[in-house]
């Protein structure tokens, strides 16, 4: 009867399983540890029909180090390796097995962050210092063809220069060739090349039928009130004096950002310009004039066409944002700007008012028959006098600091947009290759189905030569975005830099001034008291 069968042996269904499936790792391992332990002589895998308890005689010494090497749990189970099982019954050496627990893999890992730490970080740009200056040094030439000679100063400690101080001569149209080679060399690549100051031909007419300047003239320093010494107030704010001082400080910022730039400061022109004590080859396309200046500004009204004719499908985010911000910006400036020129108008209209007030009490005073109060009025007369000047020099100090801030930054605004807008000329050729591409390869295609193997050559070259041009395309358009991102994120932390340093001068230089007039009339009111 089926009921009163005895069941098949144990092992002998394992090792049928084992032979239907070699590829159970844990089953054979199962079978060579039994094998293991069957052959020795004192041990016996069975006693009384049941199976003796392996674990207690499988914890040995070495089986503990492998078990705690993983936390504590045994990789196998609940079965011994049969390697240490052997080698506890040889009584061999026993093995040094490295510890891999949880602490050790995190101090492991701490060790490389420190290592990665450890790694030396590349030299960042602002270790190199560059101090220019920019100094009115004298007149040239006689007549029309007179100009002005400027004395660019330079220290610096970075070592592509041949040496740390220099003192060279340059006029005014050394710094717009400099602006061209520069913009030639790397607007195409997305780079912001800070604008020269632009040519004035009113202000140099002035310059040129001026008699020659004085020593002290040629510093560029002029009165309080905005004009020259001995001068009236405010007569010579927009003479030629404070035009050449006006274009002096210009010039000087102008290097000045040029410098702050990492590759723009270690180009061979501009090593050149601050180093070279020969003079530079005339820029003969800079005049405002020449066949040059009129080519530029055909192409500059070429190129304000274009980008109204012209919408790029913009699919980067980044660029679509920060072309709305760009755009928000020069419009905020220039309103500031506007309204800077305002407060500078009338600080001047003020001080003239106040120095109108000084003379009509000086009038008075003389007048009056009353001592104290003729004492008095003369003071009074003298207090305004002084406070004229102060109107003047805060009008220029709002000037030369707030308006000309304005002023760069509109300019530097424009850099801005131009390289976007180079951008854009990128992506048309890049488009424009696309598009010749897929003719070039519907006309290779006609000329297979027609059969005419002669020009088929011909029209696969061409192909071959539009896709590399796509490619090289595609390149550069990829990379002048990556150039522009980089550098606009100089132009963010510069121009924050910018307007802090001139708000922070702006403030104290008007708390200064504030504080005078407090003195002033600190001054004048005890003898306003005394008048009997």
């Amino acid at each position: 009867m089926a009921e009163f069968r005895e069941p098949p042996p144990l092992f002998d269904s394992e090792k049928n399983c084992l032979e239907d499936d070699n590829d159970d790792l844990f089953h054979s391992a199962v079978e060579s540890q039994a094998s293991t332990i069957k052959a020795s002589p004192n041990h016996s895998p069975f006693e009384n029909g049941e199976e003796i308890d392996l674990k207690k005689e499988e914890k040995t010494e070495d089986g503990s180090l492998f078990i705690d090497a993983f936390n504590g749990e045994n990789p196998f189970g609940s079965t011994a390796s049969p390697e240490l099982i052997s080698r506890s019954d040889n009584s061999q050496p026993e093995a040094k097995v490295p510890s891999w627990s949880s602490q050790g893999l995190k101090e492991d890992k701490d060790a490389v962050e420190d290592e990665e730490e450890e790694v030396p970080k590349p030299v960042q740009p602002d270790q190199h210092t560059m101090e220019i200056t920019v100094k009115v040094a004298q007149r040239a030439g006689e007549g029309m063809g007179a100009y002005m000679l400027y004395k660019v100063s330079m220290c610096t400690n970075i070592p592509l220069f041949r040496r740390p101080k220099s003192e060279v001569s340059r006029r005014f149209s050394d710094f717009l060739g400099l602006h061209d080679k520069l913009v030639a060399k790397y607007l195409r690549s997305g780079r912001i090349i800070p604008p020269a100051p632009e040519k004035s031909i009113v202000g140099m007419t002035k310059i040129k039928m001026s008699s020659s300047l004085s020593p002290t003239e040629q510093s560029g320093t002029t009165s309080p009130t905005g004009g020259s010494s001995g001068g009236t107030p405010g007569a010579g704010a927009g003479g030629g004096l404070d035009f050449v001082e006006r274009r002096r400080a210009a010039l000087e910022r102008y290097l000045r950002r040029t410098a702050n730039h990492p590759i723009l400061r270690v180009d061979p022109d501009v090593r050149d310009f601050l180093e070279s004590d020969s003079e530079l080859p005339k820029a003969t396309n800079t005049s405002a004039l020449s066949g040059a200046g009129v080519l530029r500004l055909f192409n500059k009204v070429g190129g304000t066409v274009n980008k109204m004719t012209y919408k790029m499908e913009e699919n980067d985010l980044w660029f679509e944002e920060k072309i709305q911000e760009i755009e928000s910006l020069e419009g905020a400036v220039r309103e500031l700007l506007s309204a800077t020129d305002a407060l500078v108008l009338h600080r001047r209209e003020l001080a003239a008012a106040t120095g109108a007030l000084a003379r009509s009490a000086a009038v008075l005073s003389n007048c009056e028959e009353h001592t104290s109060l003729s004492r008095s009025l003369s003071q009074l007369a003298d207090i305004e006098e002084k406070i004229e000047i102060l109107h003047y020099e805060q009008a220029n100090s709002d000037s030369s600091l707030l308006c000309e801030l304005m002023k760069d930054y509109v300019a530097l605004i424009g850099a801005v947009k131009n390289v976007f807008h180079e951008r854009v000329k990128v992506y048309q050729n890049w488009q424009h290759s696309q598009l010749t591409l897929t003719k070039k390869r519907e006309a290779k295609a006609k000329l297979e189905l027609s059969g005419k193997t002669d020009k088929t050559s011909i029209a696969a070259e061409e192909v071959s030569e539009w896709e590399a041009k796509v490619e090289r395309g595609q390149e550069e358009f990829n990379n002048i975005s990556l150039m522009i991102k980089k550098e606009m994120e100089m132009f963010e932390s510069q121009r924050v830099r910018d307007f802090k340093e001139t708000l922070i001068k702006y403030l104290e230089n008007l708390l200064g001034h504030q504080q005078q007039l407090i003195k002033f009339w600190e001054i004048f009111l005890p003898e306003a008291k005394a008048i009997a």
